[in-house]
C-alpha cells in the first residue's frame, strides 16, 4: 500500500469537505441544530460532510471499513479502517468561532498510520502517514525544543457531559496556570494536536475524548517528533480515553503533575 499516495487523496477529500463546511457557515441556520446529548450538538452539517468524506474514502480503499462520529455507516473492515470526525468543533462552528477541522486516520489491524487534520477556517492541511515526516501544507513540521513546561504553551479542552473528574480536573488547571507561559482552550482536539505537531503548542491533554477526535492528531504528532501517552504514560490512549500530547522533552515533567491529580 502507497501510503504517500493514498494521504495525499485524503487531504483532497478532506478539502472537499472543509469547502462544503466554509459554505455553509456562511448561511448556517442555529435552528437547524440537534442534540445528540447534553451539550453534544450536531446538525446537517457534520452528517452531510461525513457523508462526502465517506463517499470519497470508498474510492481510495473500497476494502476499508469507517468508524464515524455520525454513524452515516458503520461497517467495519477487516483489515483497514478509517476513523473520522468530520466537523471537529461543532460547537465553534454553531456559534461562529472561527476554529474546526475534518479530521481522518486510517488504522491498519490496531496500527494507526496515516492522518490528515485540515482546520478549514486558515485553510491549513496537516498530514502524516507511518514512516515519513509530518507536513503542514507540503512544509515539513516538528514539534518545538522546549524543555521546561515553565517555557511552554499548553492546551486542554474541557468536559462537556461527564463531569465526573471535574473537580481534580480543575484543580489540575489551575496548578499550571501557575507553572507555564498559558493555557489554551480552542475547542477541537484535532487542531490541538496539529498545533502540538506543528510547535506552536508544546503539549495537549484532555480525557474522555473519542477516536475520531484524536486519532488523526496522534499520527502527526508522533511523526513530527513528538510523544503521545496516557495519564499513567502508557501508550494506549484511544481505549482509555485518557491523553497527552507533547513535543516529548516535558512528557515526564507534566505527567508528574498531572498524576498528582489522576492517580
Amino acid at each position: 500500500m502507497e501510503l504517500i499516495k493514498i494521504t495525499n487523496q485524503v487531504t483532497e477529500v478532506s478539502k472537499q469537505a472543509g469547502d462544503f463546511i466554509r459554505q455553509e457557515r456562511k448561511t448556517f441556520d442555529p435552528d437547524k441544530i440537534e442534540y445528540k446529548g447534553l451539550n453534544d450538538l450536531v446538525s446537517y452539517v457534520d452528517k452531510t460532510a461525513e457523508k462526502i468524506i465517506v463517499e470519497g474514502l470508498r474510492k481510495i480503499l473500497p476494502e476499508a471499513g469507517f468508524i464515524t462520529e455520525e454513524k452515516t455507516t458503520t461497517t467495519l473492515g477487516e483489515r483497514y479502517n478509517w476513523i473520522i470526525d468530520p466537523l471537529d468543533g461543532t460547537t465553534n462552528f454553531i456559534h461562529g468561532l472561527p476554529a474546526f477541522s475534518v479530521s481522518i486516520a486510517l488504522k491498519e489491524y490496531d496500527e494507526l498510520v496515516l492522518g490528515v487534520v485540515y482546520e478549514i477556517n486558515q485553510d491549513e492541511c496537516f498530514y502524516a502517514w507511518k514512516d515519513a515526516p509530518a507536513y503542514l501544507n507540503n512544509s515539513e513540521i516538528k514539534v518545538s525544543n522546549n524543555k521546561k513546561v515553565a517555557d511552554s504553551l499548553l492546551a486542554t479542552g474541557f468536559p462537556y457531559y461527564d463531569f465526573g473528574k471535574q473537580a481534580a480536573y480543575i484543580e489540575l488547571f489551575a496548578d499550571l496556570m501557575k507553572n507555564c507561559h498559558g493555557l489554551r482552550r480552542i475547542g477541537s482536539a484535532a487542531v490541538d494536536l496539529a498545533y502540538t505537531a506543528c510547535g506552536r503548542f508544546e503539549a495537549f491533554y484532555e480525557y474522555n475524548l473519542n477516536a475520531w477526535d484524536v486519532a488523526a492528531g496522534i499520527v502527526i504528532v508522533k511523526q513530527a517528533g513528538g510523544q503521545v501517552v496516557n495519564f499513567k504514560g502508557g501508550e494506549e490512549v484511544l481505549e482509555t480515553r485518557e491523553l497527552l500530547a507533547t513535543n516529548g522533552k516535558i512528557t515526564d515533567e507534566l505527567l508528574q503533575t498531572i498524576q498528582k491529580y489522576f492517580k
